[in-house]
């Protein structure tokens, strides 16, 4: 077996190949940027090099930069992770040339499969049934327009050597072609060094499912069940789930065989994913296959108990598959969140910024539940603007689905994160959408279900009651802990009140409160809750029960309450006798400012284009500028008519979040 391994990437999965490797026996090695120099993975590899600035386009795909890490520090081997090298065939040609295995799949198999237009070829050739659409590369936008109206909207266009999102878009009409044409263009050029772009039929309705394949270069192919990956935003994945609630066993036997076939009609060795789109029929079709690691694999992991990264090791290394088709097991139900760090309250635009509180669940794997968080950050590190926003997978499992979502709940209740905007409310709101519990959602959830954007979620009565009980209870707490510091309390009970008025989500609850040594019995009108905790003030993550029934609450002091977070809700909750509640009523609401004649950058970015100058005349939904950031180029428009009578920024400058682009009259 190898005894020293480099790991080409960073990160959530640069850690992740870390332990695996450390599991068997072997030495890392990580790389990392300016950015990267204080990184987790650095600290835990074995040895860490140092490549170069922070753009990924300096260092961490810059090839002759690795191969010279690989050649100072020793390592026989290289996993690619997935992005930057993984799918990159000049890299594996390089590896080879120096002796070095490439943990992933042969340099053949990268260009058929890897090549999202050969890809399809090779597939329509293979009898797989694929989208239709056009395959060859297209010269310019006016070519881009041409094709789509020929393949009909609405359409998707695709960077050839895209993934992970990036480089995608969706196209309904001629001019969503033209400027989807030129962003996934940029955007492929940036990430992927490989700007060009094909379009094919963008079909409504669908399901993205995967199959997850494993193989040998000894002839053996075996899939490992398939992952359901619906819940995307601008083509990236969300939430991911094994196995799919949609299919059934003919489906999903038919599709990893065909996965099967295709992986070895191109000789491919190691594990790979099979991507689908599965209409309401269950009719599926190829959309591609992506050759490396996926980010979602932790959830096949989950359900077969099989090590992925293990196994691409062992092949890499020359062994055969110790695993038949017929050892492959379905064991209970896996989800995956990926927690990105973007703010999903300013329409999911990256955030940057120290983690001033990073607290995951602690992970668990028990014989009826488990908890697994892959990550590549800690409390005090920074987010980059550099890399992708996704600084965490966050896993469960369950004996059924039903289970793994409650399992879920519960743990993104006890993430705690600081310091950026997250999308945690979001996937906590996803959790408890209809939809999702009865497994009907399609690709389009997002977009139907959120079509204005996420804005929080507002809680039923009966959760917030239950808030409300909590919150009482913890307020009590606090007076006596007031009244022990200032002196007051020699008998608490004559000091601290027991009829409170707690006011959250434009509802005002009266409550009385009879506490004792375990706790404390709320009511709320006719109904008494048993409220018990171990809180005490200054601890951010609350745990209590009410009525025997959990709940976490995300919790930080403010005037008069709290304010709480939970199931994707962000609560100012007040806590106030009734003369100070109605004393509140009478006060003025503090008016937000207006911006409505600014363009404020909507997160920290570098501005790629501004497409306007002074004195022009806008229309609603024209172009204003672009602004890149953590790899995706975003096109900001003008809500409503007006003309621009001052413009305080120029392409190449970097912008924090809500400075002033361009003013309008």
């Amino acid at each position: 077996m190898f005894k020293k391994i480099l790991i080409a990437n960073r990160g959530e999965i640069a850690c992740r190949v870390i332990k695996t490797a450390r599991k068997m026996g072997i030495k890392t090695v990580a790389i990392y940027s300016d950015a990267d120099r204080n990184a987790l993975h650095v600290k835990m590899a074995d040895e860490a090099v140092h490549i170069g600035p922070s753009p990924a386009n300096q260092s961490y795909i810059v090839i002759e930069k690795v191969m010279e890490a690989i050649r100072q520090t020793g390592a026989e081997a290289v996993h690619p992770g997935y992005g930057f090298l993984s799918e990159n065939s000049k890299f594996a040609e390089a590896l080879a040339a120096e002796g070095v295995a490439f943990i992933g799949p042969p340099v053949n198999a990268i260009e058929a499969m890897g090549d999202k237009i050969t890809s399809k070829k090779l597939a329509q050739e293979a009898g797989v049934s694929t989208v239709p659409g056009h395959m060859g590369i297209i010269a310019d936008a006016d070519e881009a327009v041409k094709i789509s109206n020929q393949v009909g909207y609405p359409v998707m266009i695709k960077a050839s050597a895209g993934g992970g999102g990036k480089g995608m878009r969706i196209a309904w009409n001629d001019t969503e072609a033209r400027e989807g044409f030129q962003s996934s263009k940029n955007e492929a050029a940036n990430s992927f060094g490989d700007d060009r772009i094909f379009i094919e039929k963008f079909v409504t309705q669908p399901r993205h499912i995967e199959i997850q394949v494993l193989a040998d270069s000894h002839g053996n192919t075996i899939y490992l069940n398939e992952r359901e990956c619906s819940i995307q935003r601008r083509q990236q994945k969300v939430i991911e789930e094994a196995p799919s609630p949609f299919l059934d066993e003919e489906t999903r036997k038919a599709m990893g065989e065909q996965s099967c076939a295709l992986a070895a009609a191109v000789g491919y060795s190691s594990a790979g994913t099979v991507e689908f789109i599965v209409d309401g029929d269950r009719n599926f079709y190829f959309l591609e296959m992506n050759t490396r690691l996926q980010v979602e694999h932790p959830v096949t992991e989950l359900i077969t108990g099989i090590d992925l990264v293990e196994q691409m090791i062992r092949v890499a290394y020359g062994e055969k598959l110790a695993i038949e088709q017929k050892d492959v097991q379905r064991n209970g139900w896996a989800m995956e969140s990926r927690l990105y760090a973007e703010d999903p309250y300013r329409g999911f635009l990256p955030s940057i910024g120290r983690l001033t509180r990073y607290r995951p669940p602690v992970e668990e794997a028990e014989n009826t539940r488990a908890v697994r968080n892959d990550t590549g950050v800690f409390e005090g590190g920074e987010i980059s603007m550099y890399y992708d926003p996704m600084i965490a997978k966050l896993c469960t499992w369950g004996p059924d689905r039903a289970t793994a979502i409650e399992e879920m709940r519960n743990a993104l209740d006890g993430f705690e994160v600081e310091g950026i905007g997250h999308n945690l409310p979001f996937l906590a709101a996803v959790y408890d959408h209809p939809k999702f519990i009865e497994g009907t959602m399609t690709t389009a959830f997002i977009e139907e279900e959120y079509p204005d954007g996420f804005e929080g979620v507002t809680l039923p009565d009966a959760e917030l009651e239950r808030v409300a009980a909590a919150a009482v209870a913890m307020y009590r707490v606090c007076e006596i802990r007031r009244a022990q510091i200032s002196g007051r309390m020699d008998n608490h009970e004559r000091v601290v009140g027991t009829d409170w008025v707690v006011t959250l989500q434009n509802e005002a609850f009266a409550t009385h409160v009879d506490a004792d040594r375990g706790g404390a019995n709320v009511t709320i009108g006719d109904v008494t809750r048993r409220v018990e905790s171990d809180w005490t003030p200054g601890q951010t993550l609350a745990r209590l029960t009410i009525d025997d029934a959990p709940l976490v609450i995300k919790v930080d002091l403010i005037s008069a309450g709290f304010r709480v977070r939970y199931r994707g809700a962000d609560l100012q909750v007040r806590v106030r006798t009734k003369r100070q509640a109605e004393l509140a009523e009478l006060m003025p609401e503090k008016v937000p400012a207006d911006t409505s004649k600014l363009l404020l950058c909507p997160m920290p970015g570098l501005i790629v284009k501004i497409d306007v100058a002074v004195g022009d005349e806008v229309q609603e939904g024209q172009t204003l500028c672009s602004v890149e950031a953590m790899k995706m180029e975003n096109i900001l428009r003008a809500e409503r008519k007006g003309i621009v009578i001052k413009i305080n920024a120029a392409a190449g400058d970097s912008l924090a979040v809500d400075e002033v682009i361009m003013e309008f009259e």
